[in-house]
């Protein structure tokens, strides 16, 4: 029972707040975030009162789940940008834009808090901390950016190449994270170790894009047999929830972690069906439509997960500040810089940092990862990175929602029937 009313309360909480944002011309991915800080441990949370919050960050982490399950069909829609009619036009410009400005983004994290650690900070920042906060760099988060895509209905040039950028962000992410990582580990112990440094890292993407080849492949297959629209979707939601549950799975052999990235796989997953099935479009259409409640849900337990208690540490809020603004810099310049190099129209030089500037889901996991590893200086990187999800999940929607608006991918009809939609 307390499971099922913590989801309903969820729920109306983030349609509550999505009402109260809509005449301050937030998106709705904002209000939902809002709703969960505001229901979470850290505010109404706190009166200690089941039915009107979450109690504690074990609640919150109890319908993880359903987190797990909400990414898992986001990257499945993503992998809908990859149809290889689009990708002719522009495949070589989002992937040479999609590794630059994240390359771009780790170098100038780096650069500013390795020269704050020789400088001001020393030991407050130490060197091992500042070159994982700029692998960390690297990552933006899918979700938000899809939602506000979906919500304005967002169509151009800027938006085809968004997202699939987007996408690309988490293999090269995962790459740069784990030699930098690998690197910071060396730093603190004085051993250099290759195969986490390189060879896992490789391994994880490269399983990862064969495991989603092949269960997008049976998927296809498995469609065939069924006519109805109805066990068509059905199948659809058996074989995302199949996917992520696949993707979950880690084993060692010969000393080698092996694991997969859920975002990868089910990327693929829904790229193959998107490129080999006849009616795949309408297929994603209806997912999309069954989807909506959960990536409410989804949001709102993000922003219950934000630890507010990070502000009560003046060297995490500090370090966060400039890491804010440097990836920032990084992500804007390194898009702009990018995409004037492949000739891209003025508008999408101009605008398409801003839209890269949210950063939630794999920032976090990798936080994770440091914090487990490192001890105390990872517990530091943890809380500059909540500090940097924070603000960036409630910032960024809104700055992608004006930068496709000034891009033109955002017509004012489509804002006037988002808003009638909410």
């Amino acid at each position: 029972m307390e499971t099922l009313l913590s989801i309903s309360i969820a729920l109306c909480a983030g349609l509550l707040i999505s009402r109260f944002v809509k005449p301050l011309k937030m998106p709705a991915v904002t209000g939902y975030l809002i709703a969960g800080i505001l229901i979470g441990p850290y505010c109404l949370g706190r009166l200690g009162v089941t039915g009107i919050g979450f109690t504690s960050m074990a609640e919150v982490k109890a319908l993880s789940l359903f987190n797990d399950v909400a990414l898992g069909f986001i990257a499945f829609a993503i992998g809908n940008e990859f149809r290889l009619s689009q990708l002719r036009q522009t495949g070589k410009q989002a992937t040479v834009i999609g590794i630059f400005q994240a390359l771009v983004a780790a170098l100038l994290v780096d650069i500013v808090l390795i020269a704050l650690h020789f400088t001001v900070l020393g030991d407050a920042l130490p060197l091992a901390d500042a070159i994982t906060l700029g692998a960390i760099a690297t990552a933006t988060a899918p979700a938000a950016t899809l939602m506000v895509v979906r919500q304005y209905k967002a169509k151009g040039k800027l938006t085809d190449l968004l997202l699939p950028i987007v996408a690309l962000d988490d293999a090269v992410g995962l790459i740069v994270f784990a030699v930098s990582f690998g690197v910071a580990k060396a730093l603190n112990n004085g051993n250099f170790d290759m195969t986490s440094i390189l060879v896992e890292p490789i391994l994880e993407i490269v399983l990862s894009i064969v495991l989603g080849f092949v269960m997008g492949s049976i998927f296809t297959a498995a469609e065939k047999y069924f006519k109805s629209n109805s066990k068509r979707l059905s199948l659809s939601i058996t074989f995302v929830i199949m996917t992520v549950a696949l993707s979950m799975i880690e084993v060692e052999i010969g000393g080698v972690k092996i694991g997969f990235s859920s975002l990868l796989v089910c990327m693929m997953l829904g790229t193959v069906f998107c490129n080999i099935c006849d009616f795949s479009e309408e297929i994603m259409a209806k997912t999309d439509r069954w989807t909506a409640p959960l990536f409410i849900l989804f949001f709102v337990l993000s922003g219950a997960e934000l630890e507010l208690d990070v502000f009560a540490n003046a060297a995490a809020v500090g370090i966060g500040a400039a890491y804010i603004i440097t990836r920032s810099v990084g992500k804007w310049a390194g898009a702009s810089l990018s995409a004037k190099f492949m000739h891209c129209d003025p508008a999408i030089q101009k605008y398409l940092g801003i839209t890269l500037l949210p950063q939630a889901g794999v920032a976090l996991g990798m936080s994770v990862t440091v914090a487990q590893t490192l001890g105390e200086g990872g517990m530091l990187v943890r809380n500059i990175v909540l500090f940097g999800v924070l603000i960036y999940e409630l910032v960024g929607p809104m700055l992608t929602r004006i930068a496709l608006t000034r891009a033109g991918d955002i017509q004012p009809k489509a804002t006037a029937a988002a808003a009638s939609d909410d």
